[in-house]
């Protein structure tokens, strides 16, 4: 994940702080320039470094600071708010037009997943029970209008293109498809190059005085570093965006330019994009990013996308189940919903203290075929009553899933140590077993 190099530099700062009991001016700036070194490595603007800085410093050498006995707490708490600022203080959500549909106009740098990001976008308004439509007005990339094609039917979206005839006239078109076939939103991907130039901005000039987007979003590659803020910058003076959204955050990346775009353009990062399928496009919240950064972790993330991963009637059939009564198929089905809310790297560090701890370790998202392929190659009465199974029926179940009769008994030995385990905090707090059993047996 983005920022993890950052996340490491800066606790190791704050660590230094922590162990102190009162703090002096010394400290603070030793440790400001400890922060300064990994904000500059991580590709953040210097400028925008330098007015961070001075920001947390300014703060940090008052009188409240310097007198609490929690000193390197408080500073900590001063950079997540800073932090939280820099990127924009709250999430930015799309506005709509007064006027249907409602039309985005997607750009960027080719290269830079804008033809992805306007799939991801429809299947994300999709959701909120809009009828979104993208248009197809790069012509000029090989197979660009196909690879839209494609996203677009991923996402259930219809895809509206001319071929190769002017973008321009394909966008005036695509305005009037939506309304006829009553499309509230237009989503237009636009063409990108290796670089900036005025033939690329002529025509997104051209597009942008043709059809009146209600917003302009930047698509910027998080992996670009310090060309992700100069691109930024360019684009909002010569088209002036209304919004920014990242992509490849789910790469080993600096992520300095989620932090620097929005404090050198003045305007918002409004989406993240955080891995390779649709569902991974998330709103981007500062406040949540911040504390991620700081290894604070990301609960009120993880607990959305288990809203929307989880299916809650079945969660809750399984919460009144005593503990004798689990059986491998809500085993099974809990391992299911787990496997919809995204890589397990990704969920596992947006648990508080524990994203760093994960950082050298390799999370394996392939670790519950297994034990899927354990529990299918049962029978349904072996699933209901997993004490039946005898040492011929575990030989069966291995050779059927193709694993060992060993991956079967370590199988078998956790569900009996998860029922135990539930059974005795159900004899101390029923209320908390209960909560327990809704959530994912791993």
């Amino acid at each position: 994940m983005a920022f993890d190099s950052l996340s490491d530099k800066l606790q190791r700062a704050f660590k230094k702080l922590t162990g102190k009991g009162k703090l002096n001016e010394a400290n603070i700036k030793e440790a400001m320039r400890e922060v300064r070194m990994a904000l500059l490595e991580a590709d953040v603007n210097y400028l925008v470094v330098k007015d961070f800085i001075k920001a947390v410093t300014d703060r940090a050498v008052g009188a409240e600071i310097l007198a609490s006995l929690n000193a390197g707490q408080q500073v900590i708490k001063i950079v997540n708010e800073e932090l939280t600022r820099l990127m924009g203080g709250a999430n930015a959500r799309l506005t709509w037009s007064s006027s249907v549909p409602t039309i985005y106009l997607l750009c960027g740098l080719q290269g830079a997943g804008k033809t992805t990001m306007a799939g991801k976008l429809a299947a994300y308004l999709k959701k909120t029970d809009k009828k979104p439509l993208l248009a197809a007005c790069d012509i000029y990339r090989p197979a660009a209008i196909k690879q839209l094609q494609v996203v677009g039917e991923k996402a259930g979206v219809q895809v509206f293109e001319k071929g190769t005839q002017d973008p321009v006239l394909t966008s005036q078109q695509a305005v009037e498809h939506a309304r006829y076939y009553g499309n509230d939103v237009l989503i237009i991907d636009t063409a990108g190059r290796l670089h900036i130039d005025e033939e690329l901005m002529d025509e997104l000039a051209r597009i942008k005085a043709a059809v009146r987007p209600q917003e302009i979003l930047l698509t910027v590659d998080a992996m670009t570093g310090q060309d992700a803020v100069n691109v930024a910058q360019t684009f909002n003076e010569k088209l002036g965006i209304d919004g920014i959204i990242i992509t490849k955050l789910d790469s080993d990346t600096r992520g300095g330019a989620a932090l620097s775009t929005r404090a050198v353009t003045g305007k918002p990062i409004k989406f993240a994009g955080t891995g390779e399928k649709l569902s991974d496009f998330e709103p981007f919240h500062p406040d949540r990013m911040a504390s991620r950064i700081l290894g604070m972790g990301d609960v009120l993330t993880l607990i959305e996308k288990a809203s929307e991963s989880f299916d809650l009637q079945e969660a809750e059939k399984a919460a009144r189940k005593q503990p004798q009564e689990l059986s491998l198929d809500d085993f099974l089905e809990q391992m299911q919903q787990l496997k919809k809310m995204g890589p397990l790297q990704n969920v596992l560090g947006m648990l508080p203290g524990v994203g760093n701890k994960l950082k050298n370790v390799e999370v394996d998202d392939d670790a519950m075929k297994k034990p899927e392929a354990i529990i299918r190659s049962m029978t349904k009465r072996e699933r209901r009553n997993p004490d039946i199974l005898n040492a011929s029926r575990r030989r069966r179940i291995a050779a059927g899933a193709g694993v060992t009769v060993a991956d079967v008994n370590q199988l078998m030995r956790q569900f009996d140590q998860m029922r135990k385990m539930l059974k005795q905090m159900m004899g101390n707090k029923r209320g908390l077993a209960r909560g327990m059993r809704g959530m994912p047996f791993m």
